[in-house]
């Protein structure tokens, strides 16, 4: 059974995530960004339904304006999951940009990608960050810089809250929890040695995937400006770690 759910699923997604670059080579140069972010939140929401995954929206995200969600990170899957809630960019380390078709597409479709190890690194995300912030966009942000079994959170690094500082827009600690078959599990984690393929045999040949999204209390943005970048992160942290430890 799982053999067949498997292929089945692998074709859906294999030709949604087709038409998808192609709407990013076609599309997306003549659109305005209004309707690429549209474009965006429709094809997260369908892959995810085309992969099983349910989503549970919990908690009251920032639906307006510019914000910076931070959320922990457990999967590849995290990144069209707060997609699916809300069309944004993401800061993604740079290996993802040369994964096969998925990098090409969440790089078509305006992910911001660091590359680890250079100086300016911080400096030139933070700027684009900058940019996104004004013209109202969320930004998305995994300050783990990796993925885990979700079980814990592990330490952030605070670097990045910069940006969101200085724009002074709105940060919402996101807590994202896996389910497997009504239980708590790490089952779907891209996490180890696991390669993409191999992650994806574990995900599209199962069923009864639930990831929970549970978008915690914004954090304050005058009491941010006076706490500074990592009092910031540790705060989010300790809301975000607490969110995924409760259940």
């Amino acid at each position: 059974m799982s053999v067949l759910l498997f292929s089945v699923r692998a074709i859906c997604v294999f030709v949604w995530i087709i038409l998808g670059l192609l709407s990013v080579v076609c599309i997306f140069p003549i659109a305005p960004l209004s309707v690429r972010a549209a474009m965006n939140h429709r094809w997260s929401q369908v892959l995810m339904w085309l992969c099983g995954v349910r989503v549970r929206i919990l908690g009251e995200p920032v639906l307006d304006g510019a914000a910076l969600w931070v959320a922990n990170h457990v999967s590849w899957v995290d990144i069209f999951v707060l997609n699916s809630v809300r069309p944004m960019s993401f800061i993604a380390k740079s290996d993802i940009r040369r994964w096969p078709l998925i990098g090409w597409l969440v790089a078509g479709a305006g992910t911001v990608f660091i590359e680890r190890g250079q100086r300016q690194a911080v400096r030139l995300v933070g700027e684009q960050m900058k940019t996104r912030f004004e013209r109202g966009d969320v930004v998305g942000l995994f300050p783990e810089g990796t993925t885990s079994p979700g079980f814990d959170v592990m330490p952030f690094h605070s670097s990045l809250f910069d940006a969101a500082l200085r724009a002074h827009v709105d940060i919402q600690p996101v807590a994202l929890r896996f389910l497997h078959r009504g239980r708590r599990s790490d089952y779907v984690a891209f996490v180890g040695e696991q390669n993409l393929i191999q992650n994806l045999w574990c995900l599209l040949g199962t069923t009864q995937v639930v990831v929970e999204a549970e978008f915690l209390r914004v954090m304050d943005t005058g009491l941010c400006q006076e706490m500074g970048r990592s009092k910031v992160s540790s705060q989010a942290h300790r809301a975000i770690r607490d969110a995924v430890r409760s259940l």
